[in-house]
């Protein structure tokens, strides 16, 4: 039976260990900044389980100075390069950052482009609940996002700064790349629908093509697509057929695609892949953005952050929470007293300053937060290296990833009870569109410390304004949701 190709997980012991990776990361990243934890991650014996309190030892020894941050950062990412493997189709196993100097015998890929019949929209707007929100509409629906603790007020403004500037939403002198082009939450419908340039990079898939085809038709940027070279480029069902590339078994190959771009890159990491998959292309698309960012240092780098990981939040939003904490109802103070206090615990302590949010959430696993994790450290070290860096944390969002985890979806169904506001993908991938033009046209100079860059603008859906620590109700909204998301 052939084994895994493509990049792949270290051998231990005969084994490529999802776990003995993780941990080991987690171990390497706080050993100079936190001996102690990196000790109590190396013995602990449940990771499955056990990693929620690893990662978050992770952000608490990141707050204890702007160098700490960094040098975690740098220190998980150094781990994940030189354990990470790629084995070739002939077998043939060398390390991850070797891929781009080795010869991999794969023809270069020619590139097809899309021009689109449709109109370009100067003016930013909103797709919500049915509604198509722009001008004062908008800035009452982002007021109102404030008002109930949904999003941070920085991303009200910096939306608010792009509406006051719709040129900005020219973005042809940039070329967008679209790493999961076909993703829900990605921006390439927004930078179509403004007249944009998109590199598009996701599997071979004729059903994912001809989505973003047709996608393109509709709108008025222009759409550029990876082939196999000769491939026929007939009409969109030919394009269908052949289009795509394989970050995952093809890195260096999709490497080259993007150096011969013209133009000034902007590389957007929303790849995602079920279970320990997830791991494997998130460390594929560090790789090639640590490539691309050596071979042309004027790179830009986006991520999403996903609201269910651990940040530190500012005081504004632990005042928040502390206030509606202390104007609970009977019945939460009930089913706290009954919990013997498992239930409905308080999100901060009282006045912390920053707090710290725990949004971990079990069910998706160790494999998905450290996939998570090493984007926000190459965030990190990217920005201390003077790179422009567009991170934004985004809303829970109704994604078909995320319902198809019969947990995840009931929670999502009955959050809203415990006042958080799950998006749909229309207006999340809208939203976060915005705030990466924000982000690319406006500039956001380096805070103080790392945590203060990740809390700019934050969509986190209301996760880090509501009273209670969200692990402690989601039980509670699980069985709330049962209904909902059986409907």
């Amino acid at each position: 039976m052939q084994g895994p190709t493509g990049v792949v997980f270290p051998a231990v012991e005969g084994r490529r260990s999802t776990t003995a990776l993780g941990r080991a990361v987690v171990v390497d990243a706080l050993r100079a900044v936190d001996p102690v934890g990196a000790r109590s991650a190396e013995h602990e014996t449940d990771w499955r389980h056990g990693y929620l309190g690893h990662f978050r030892r992770l952000l608490e020894a990141s707050l204890l100075s702007p160098d700490a941050a960094v040098t975690i950062a740098r220190a998980g990412l150094a781990s994940l390069h030189a354990r990470m493997a790629v084995i070739g189709d002939d077998g043939h196993e060398i390390g991850l950052d070797e891929v781009f100097s080795t010869p991999g015998g794969h023809p270069p890929l020619d590139t097809a482009t899309v021009t689109g019949d449709g109109p370009v929209e100067r003016e930013l707007s909103l797709p919500y609940r049915g509604r198509r929100l722009r001008g004062d509409d908008l800035r009452r629906r982002l007021d109102a996002w404030v008002a109930a603790g949904v999003v941070e007020p920085s991303c009200a403004d910096a939306v608010g700064t792009v509406i006051d500037n719709p040129d900005w939403l020219d973005l042809r002198d940039k070329r967008i790349v679209v790493l999961g082009a076909g993703a829900e939450m990605g921006p390439l419908t927004s930078v179509l629908r403004w007249g944009g340039e998109v590199m598009a990079v996701d599997l071979p898939r004729p059903e994912i093509w001809r989505r973003l085809l047709n996608t393109a038709r509709r709108y008025g940027g222009r759409l550029h697509l990876p082939l196999p070279a000769g491939s026929p480029t007939d009409d969109d069902r030919t394009l269908a057929a052949h289009a795509g590339a394989d970050l995952l078994h093809r890195l260096s190959q999709v490497a080259e695609w993007l150096h011969r771009v013209d133009g000034p890159l902007v590389l957007g990491n929303y790849v995602y892949a079920d279970g320990a998959t997830n791991v494997r292309v998130a460390v594929a698309v560090d790789a090639l953005s640590r490539h691309l960012r050596q071979r042309r240092p004027d790179t830009a780098l986006a991520f999403l952050a996903t609201p269910t990981d651990v940040f530190a939040v500012p005081a504004d939003a632990v005042r928040h929470a502390d206030e509606a904490y202390a104007g609970r109802g009977t019945a939460h103070r009930a089913v706290r007293l009954l919990s013997a206090g498992r239930l409905l615990r308080r999100n901060y302590a009282p006045d912390a300053d920053p707090g710290i949010n725990d949004s971990l959430v079990p069910q998706q696993g160790p494999n998905y937060a450290l996939a998570k994790r090493l984007q926000r450290w190459r965030a990190t070290v990217a920005r201390e290296a003077g790179a422009t860096v567009s991170f934004n944390v985004a809303p829970p969002t109704r994604t078909r990833s995320v319902l198809r985890n019969r947990a995840l979806a009931a929670a999502y169904a009955g959050a809203h009870r415990f006042g958080i506001e799950v998006f749909e993908p229309a207006t999340s991938n809208t939203l976060m569109a915005a705030l990466l033009v924000h982000n690319l046209r406006n500039g956001v100079p380096a805070s103080a410390h790392p945590w203060q860059d990740e809390a700019y603008a934050a969509a986190h859906g209301g996760l880090w304004r509501v009273p209670y620590a969200p692990r402690s109700a989601l039980g509670l909204a699980v069985l709330l949701g049962l209904g909902g998301a059986r409907s």
